[in-house]
């Protein structure tokens, strides 16, 4: 279950439908019940009205949900939310009154106004007393989650997954052989993102970084934030050495990251950092922040360079920008380094062990939760 899914792209959809199609190649019979409008294909429920920017919510979706259930008794129901999905949570209610294994994942970082907000809505209906299983992609996505759970709901990290083979050079990366430094970020460019933030770190690197050093960046990705950003290139004369292409599809991006030297992911709340492990897959040093879901699998000096602050970033940006040796050596370790934890069948594996829980669960207890039968 999810807000969001194809053919919406994003994060959340994207990740999804990804899940959806390795579990099905593991022989697992999978249904997705969504919010989001779009042709009908087998298997996917959309549960759909008609709402201002086709927003993925339902005001009646707990009731359509509850009767799919019913109808359907899967094995688990797995709910894919983000900061604030109320399609989802509509799920996870639907779930627990039917008395099924429900397994929560939660892609997004819980920041002090959702913790709030959430600490609310379990005063409200006592949701950390269901019978349910908390998953996260990342310990920092964790933390938050926890701290509101307070031991209620199991949470477990089960990283987002990635087909590591797609992403890994073939031969020798040519990125050795040129003198320029390509500097790459890829995401969707959205306030909270910090697009602008990005082009001043870069702006801030580029002047501590001697004038016979070529540099050049590319930011891939298109949103809101867009203008501001063409605005902040007119006004300090960046347009030479930084462009914005727009949106790339994922070969595209295999074929960017190719001539890329580092990759730049400054978010202070990434939850994990699908773009950045695809970098770090392709054998190019990472750059981001040390609070932030990358450090799961980016160490200091050893996948990139992490920084608590601005200034620590741009400083790690400009020095793997000077030192040849350090960034060649630390994409030499990205190329020869097998990623593992990250694999699609560490992820599969990840969920089957939350799967199992989520169904002791429910036979343990019984179908405790809202308006659910006891006795």
């Amino acid at each position: 279950m999810s807000d969001c899914y194809l053919p919406r792209l994003g994060g959340i959809e994207v990740q999804v439908a990804d899940l959806v199609r390795s579990q099905s190649e593991a022989g697992h019979d999978v249904e997705v019940a969504t919010a989001t409008p779009g042709e009908r294909i087998p298997g996917v429920h959309r549960i759909v009205a008609r709402m201002p920017f086709d927003l993925p919510v339902h005001p009646r979706g707990g009731a359509h949900l509850l009767r799919l259930m019913t109808a359907r008794r899967p094995d688990v129901v797995h709910v894919h939310t983000g900061a604030a999905s109320p399609f989802a949570w509509m799920g996870v209610r639907a779930a627990v009154r039917a008395g099924l294994p429900v397994v929560v994942t939660v892609h997004s970082m819980w920041d002090p106004v959702t913790r709030t907000m959430y600490r609310g809505l379990d005063s409200l209906f006592g949701w950390t007393g269901w019978n349910i299983v908390g998953t996260t992609v990342s310990h920092a996505a964790a933390r938050p989650i926890r701290a509101v759970t307070a031991g209620r709901v199991p949470v477990d990290v089960v990283s987002n997954g990635l087909d590591v083979s797609a992403w890994r050079p073939s031969g020798e990366a040519p990125r050795e052989a040129r003198d320029e430094v390509h500097i790459v970020a890829v995401g969707r460019l959205a306030p909270r993102k910090q697009p602008v933030r990005l082009l001043k770190l870069l702006l801030e690197a580029r002047r501590r970084v001697p004038g016979e050093v070529p540099m050049r960046a590319t930011l891939v990705g298109d949103g809101p934030a867009r203008g501001s950003m063409e605005r902040f290139l007119r006004s300090h004369g960046m347009q030479r050495w930084v462009s914005l292409p727009g949106r790339y599809s994922r070969e595209q991006i295999r074929e960017l990251l190719a001539s890329a030297d580092v990759f730049v992911a400054p978010a202070p709340r990434e939850s994990f950092g699908i773009a950045a492990l695809e970098a770090r897959a392709a054998g190019v040093p990472v750059v981001a922040r040390t609070q932030s879901g990358v450090a799961d699998f980016v160490r200091p000096g050893k996948e990139g360079l992490l920084g608590r602050t601005f200034e620590e970033l741009v400083r790690a940006v400009a020095r793997l920008v000077r030192d040849r040796e350090l960034r060649e050596q630390i994409a030499r370790h990205n190329r020869e380094t097998e990623l593992t934890r990250c694999t699609w069948p560490a992820v599969l594996d990840g969920f089957e062990h939350c799967y199992e829980l989520a169904k002791t669960a429910a036979g343990m207890h019984g179908p405790k939760g809202p308006g659910a039968e006891r006795g």
